[in-house]
């Protein structure tokens, strides 16, 4: 005997009426994204909404991209989005359906001590993925924010953050953007954060990442998604809250394979202190064209796509409703 709820003709049940059903979830890899899907198990969040979530974790956004095109995947819970609205625009049955991480989670690191500022990156070596990837879009609105073109730099694609973080302590690079779990160490890694460095204050528009899915499982398995968000919500304001230390840390060591507990400290007092993720889902119309535009402006997308044919935030109304009902 489940409570319900009926939202746009769809009969939503709580999982004591629903049957476990499966899920296939592609994410972008890291170590705190791994940490939240093992939050996720071990708070039984995806059961409590009748599903049986499968995870895959890939490195590149593009994978994701055509992981889910290709039907290997029924959706993305979180990864950088800048790549799925010029897709969008050219055709690709995507659909934006939530929100994830509202603020960057990154910071501008450096190990030469001549690099104080934003401003002293002109003529310096930057540690990024490729071109069109979030952590050089991020880099390249960081710039623009300081007045520096950005041809005034010389990008280095090294990968991801932490490989971007390993070329800024080898100096291989002259600084990039690595992830806040590093931040309480800059003195054991012999880096610094530069001023004007910390994303989350310089960029608070830049959302850095996003749920979205293809239109042909929003057609056939929207209850599924509904649910699907549902149980992350909860997650997410878990994760939010205080008691979740534990939790975190336990899910950080299982993921990482080792116990380190200060990267696992520094990024849940992040967490605790800046609330970085969707804890109510919607992803407003300002937040979505703030990428369309940055995107424009890099000849990504010839122009900015209208709100409703890249996001469907229907379904994460109907989520928050559902958990709502939920117990």
């Amino acid at each position: 005997m489940g409570a319900a709820c009926l939202t746009d003709g769809l009969k939503i049940t709580s999982s004591v009426a629903q049957p476990m059903a499966p899920l296939k979830v592609v994410n972008s890899a890291g170590v705190v994204g791994g940490a939240m899907q093992a939050v996720m198990k071990e708070r039984g969040y995806g059961g409590e909404f009748g599903l049986d979530l499968t995870y895959l974790n890939v490195a590149d956004g593009s994978k994701i991209i055509s992981g889910l095109l290709g039907g290997d995947a029924d959706v993305c819970m979180w990864s950088g989005f800048p790549q799925v609205l010029p897709a969008i625009e050219r055709g690709g049955k995507l659909r934006i359906i939530a929100g994830a991480l509202i603020v960057p989670v990154q910071a501008v690191y450096s190990a030469k001590p001549d690099i104080k500022s934003v401003l002293d990156l002109a003529g310096k070596t930057i540690g990024s993925g490729s071109p069109g990837s979030l952590l050089h879009q991020a880099m390249v609105a960081l710039l623009r924010k300081h007045g520096i073109n950005e041809s005034k730099v010389q990008f280095v694609n090294i990968g991801a953050s932490p490989d971007v973080f390993r070329g800024i302590v080898r100096g291989t690079v002259d600084a990039g953007l690595a992830e806040v779990d590093v931040f309480d160490q800059q003195e054991q890694f012999g880096v610094h954060v530069l001023k004007e460095g910390q994303l989350w204050d310089e960029l608070p528009n830049f959302t850095w990442q996003a749920a979205y899915t293809t239109t042909q499982v929003i057609s056939q398995k929207r209850d599924l998604l509904v649910r699907a968000l549902a149980a992350h919500a909860k997650l997410y304001r878990y994760v939010s809250a205080p008691e979740s230390w534990e939790s975190f840390s336990r899910g950080r060591t299982a993921f990482a394979g080792k116990d380190d507990p200060v990267p696992a400290r520094t990024y849940w007092n992040f967490i605790q202190r800046r609330q970085p993720f969707a804890v109510d889902l919607v992803l407003n119309e300002e937040r979505i064209n703030w990428v369309q535009e940055l995107n424009v402006s890099l000849g990504l997308q010839r122009r900015v796509v209208p709100y409703e044919q890249v996001a469907d935030m229907s379904i994460a109304r109907d989520a928050l409703r559902l958990v709502g009902t939920a117990k």
